[in-house]
């Protein structure tokens, strides 16, 4: 299905709260823990056991991500959990990023499906507690390489259970783009011959994209992280994206209209997603995706539950369900990510779906850099600079789109 929502995503962050929630530790690794998220969060305790469930769970979701049968009856994943647990869902659907942190701060809402641009400025600021993931029996059968990240867990501590990935991929028109790219150069080649037909994802997260090229293409620049960038290197990737301007036809943050676009041949070449690529090869359009060779950007969803949540108990038999083997491969299918449980794979009806989104293959993963939420605190480890926060990411993003 695709999600014409999912992704006008990672506008506007509200990144002062998460810097004044900031203070204490920076550098060291990027694998999780407080070095890596460059601060310490206030201590907040996870959920001791769980108790009886309090009749109903608030939640805030991407669209497709809660479904009870409404949109398709045979999308429904709620009224079985409601029947089994006897909590009912209440569900918001939010359209970016920006409204489920402000969403998640009124307290009037349990659990939340953050992304990762999102779940470190909730963790910064309280809004969500750690999780107990021995509550969450599902949780051991989650992708090892999805656990205790830099965008889900801090100080060892997981802040939510991860739900499903996916990556950002190079996406071109066979019979229109040859040879066949292997390189994001051919979205940032200022003589490209498809000038004015390449298309590049609307929102200031792109900024990494630009970063993560540039780290192998100016390795002197020493991008280590594209989400970590001191003025230097953020310069070098607003600067790289100014010039991308003059080449690009459209910027999208509709998912639909991105495919509609590449289907009628406006668009030729750019990021895009696996989901929308399937759109089109199953309307016959001549597409494929790459992986490039510098590797990707891409995100990795959590549920994570508020440090106010007033059903908790509801709240964490929901996380336990959604990535339950069974809905997990509902969920994963129907919205078009890679699921987290591994044993999800089994009961896609799709059988190759797992192998199309690269769900088990763990080093195709280690190509993908999911987003993260930049701070003045490196994220990459460094303590002798201070790096650009998402705030002055999205003033720039502003600058280049003009």
């Amino acid at each position: 299905m695709l999600r014409p929502t999912r992704l006008a995503l990672v506008v506007v962050a509200a990144v002062s709260l998460l810097a004044a929630g900031c203070g204490g530790k920076s550098g060291g690794s990027h694998h999780g823990g407080t070095d890596a998220a460059g601060f310490t969060p206030p201590k907040i305790n996870a959920l001791s056991s769980l108790g009886q469930g309090e009749g109903q769970v608030n939640l805030v979701s991407w669209a497709g991500y809660v479904e009870n049968g409404s949109n398709k009856p045979e999308l429904d994943w709620v009224h079985p959990f409601e029947k089994q647990t006897g909590c009912k869902v209440n569900n918001k659907v939010a359209g970016t990023s920006d409204e489920m942190v402000s969403l998640m701060k009124t307290g009037q809402f349990d659990a939340v499906s953050a992304s990762g641009d999102a779940s470190l400025r909730l963790i910064a600021a309280g809004t969500v507690a750690p999780v107990n993931t021995s509550l969450v029996p599902n949780y051991a059968d989650i992708f090892p390489d999805l656990k205790n990240k830099p965008w889900n867990s801090v100080d060892g501590k997981m802040y939510g259970i991860p739900h499903g990935r996916g990556a950002n991929m190079l996406m071109y028109r066979t019979d229109k783009v040859k040879p066949a790219p292997d390189s994001w150069s051919a979205v940032f080649d200022p003589n490209s011959p498809y000038k004015g037909h390449i298309t590049a994802y609307d929102s200031p997260i792109y900024i990494a994209d630009a970063a993560l090229y540039l780290s192998t293409t100016q390795p002197a620049l020493g991008i280590k992280d594209p989400y970590a960038l001191d003025q230097k290197q953020f310069d070098a990737a607003v600067n790289l994206l100014k010039e991308q301007k003059k080449i690009v036809g459209e910027y999208w943050s509709d998912a639909t209209k991105t495919q509609q676009s590449f289907q009628s041949g406006d668009t030729v070449l750019g990021t895009s997603w696996q989901v929308i690529a399937n759109g089109l090869t199953a309307a016959k359009a001549p597409v494929a995706t790459v992986l490039p060779k510098e590797g990707a950007t891409g995100w990795s969803d959590t549920w994570m539950v508020s440090a106010k949540a007033q059903h908790p108990n509801c709240a964490y038999k929901w996380l336990d369900w959604v990535v339950s083997p069974k809905v997990n491969a509902q969920i994963a299918e129907s919205w078009g990510e890679a699921p987290s449980n591994s044993k999800a794979c089994a009961l896609t009806a799709d059988k190759k779906f797992c192998d199309t989104y690269h769900a088990a293959d763990a080093p195709y993963w280690t190509k993908v850099h999911y987003w993260n939420t930049p701070i003045t605190q490196c994220l990459d480890g460094r303590k002798d600079v201070k790096c650009v926060d998402y705030a002055k990411w999205t003033q720039a993003w502003t600058q280049i789109k003009g």
